[in-house]
């Protein structure tokens, strides 16, 4: 049977990028009254043709049925499927390169839901840092509440340590994922995923080894692809160069069917999805996402440029000014496709300094978040890793200097302007 031209990702042999598949791939306007976009399916439940069509429906979805080569998975209630929610995850998988994806409510969402899928009672998460301060909030608080604890290796120190790590996570219990964030927030220290794909073929137990997932929250699907590298599910927040336009809160993973699969299971029993019209919200993003990343990018070379040679700025924690022999350096050109446009930067004269930059910012906001189309500022000690030990914060290089920027869409000149008068306040 001919593929359906909405579904279609290549034409006449050749295959079309993400960027020109986000304005049509996976919904076809004449089901929707030829409306050119997706109109929003604003509704809690489904009208089902037939009372055999619900009794297949249901048995589709939980997976007690397999579908026809052209069949569609029914419609029955939108904390299982939504139309927008499916088609905005048919396109998330595109620019991940994964076969599916699921949306969340939040990036926490996305992030619980998926480790929930894949821990049990006594077992051991082997994790990265430092990471993301709510996910070291779930690790560390939440989880050893139900009896799962937790091995760290830290980024910086390479895949012998967490080799190490996990020769200690092994002798504590079943270790039932490995959890990495590349590059780390907020200092963008980077973990090699083929080597983590390596520690999970090692903690492999009655053919069983734990997922490798990748948190690719900081440089965003366009300029990383961590599936590509070993990684077997990426969760990300949405809400940053996703959504990119500050105005909604969701999450992604993406994987292969079979990752996702408990995944799946795991979301529609605790109802974590994104609603109907975040995922409209996120579809009309999509279209632009690739534009957005790339002028943030531009303009994020030309400030940490800037930074670096400013007399009143310590260090520049940006990807590409790694040293060529730095061990990061080939992980980063291997993993990435760019610097990315978020990373921070050390004010000299600690904390009372970067407070007075951070005051003195009158284009720059100050605010938590990254990667939408304004630029944004905030003191990661003070604010997302605030609940850190300080000994940690000072371990992980997270200090009272540090501050982290993510570049929008300004010119890049506005923006140099206002940190240049900002700094002249420290």
């Amino acid at each position: 049977m001919a593929e359906k031209k909405w579904r279609k990702r290549t034409l006449n042999n050749r295959p079309l990028k993400p960027e020109t598949l986000m304005m049509g791939y996976g919904y076809d306007p004449m089901l929707s009254e030829g409306s050119l976009k997706p109109p929003q399916f604003q509704t809690s439940t489904f009208v089902f043709k037939t009372a055999q069509d619900g009794k297949d429906f249901f048995a589709t979805i939980q997976g007690r049925r397999k579908l026809g080569p052209d069949e569609e998975p029914g419609l029955i209630y939108s904390r299982f499927n939504n139309p927008n929610l499916e088609v905005v995850e048919d396109r998330l998988a595109l620019w991940d390169e994964a076969e599916t994806a699921l949306v969340f409510a939040s990036g926490m969402a996305a992030i619980s839901t998926a480790l929930l899928a894949y821990l049990r009672p006594g077992d051991v998460i082997l994790q990265s840092r430092p990471i993301y301060g709510g996910t070291e909030t779930l690790i560390h608080s939440i989880l050893p509440e139900f009896g799962i604890s937790q091995v760290a290796f830290e980024a910086e120190h390479g895949p012998e340590e967490m080799m190490k790590a996990a020769e200690e996570a092994k002798k504590k219990g079943r270790v039932g994922a490995i959890f990495i964030e590349t590059p780390a927030n907020p200092t963008n220290a980077l973990v090699d995923i083929q080597a983590a794909r390596k520690v999970s073929e090692f903690l492999t137990v009655d053919g069983k080894r734990p997922p490798v997932i990748v948190d690719n929250t900081m440089l965003g699907p366009v300029y990383s692809t961590p599936l590509l590298h070993g990684a077997d599910i990426v969760v990300m927040s949405l809400t940053k160069y996703v959504g990119g336009h500050s105005d909604l809160i969701a999450g992604g993973v993406s994987g292969s069917k079979a990752m996702l699969a408990p995944v799946r299971r795991m979301r529609s029993t605790l109802g974590t999805m994104a609603d109907s019209h975040t995922a409209w919200l996120l579809m009309r993003s999509l279209e632009t996402l690739k534009l957005r990343m790339e002028a943030g990018a531009v303009g994020a070379r030309k400030v940490a440029e800037f930074l670096r040679d400013h007399p009143k700025i310590d260090n520049v924690w940006y990807l590409d000014f790694l040293p060529k022999d730095h061990p990061d350096r080939p992980i980063h050109e291997r993993q990435n496709n760019s610097a990315g446009s978020t990373f921070s930067f050390e004010v000299k004269g600690g904390e009372a300094a970067a407070f007075r930059v951070l005051d003195a910012l009158q284009v720059i906001k100050l605010a938590v978040s990254l990667g939408g189309t304004e630029t944004l500022a905030s003191h990661p000690a003070a604010m997302t890793h605030s609940g850190m030990p300080a000994e940690e914060l000072a371990k992980y290089s997270i200090t009272p200097g540090l501050i982290r920027i993510s570049i929008g869409i300004e010119d890049p000149d506005d923006l140099i302007a206002d940190l240049s008068q900002a700094l002249d306040q420290a």
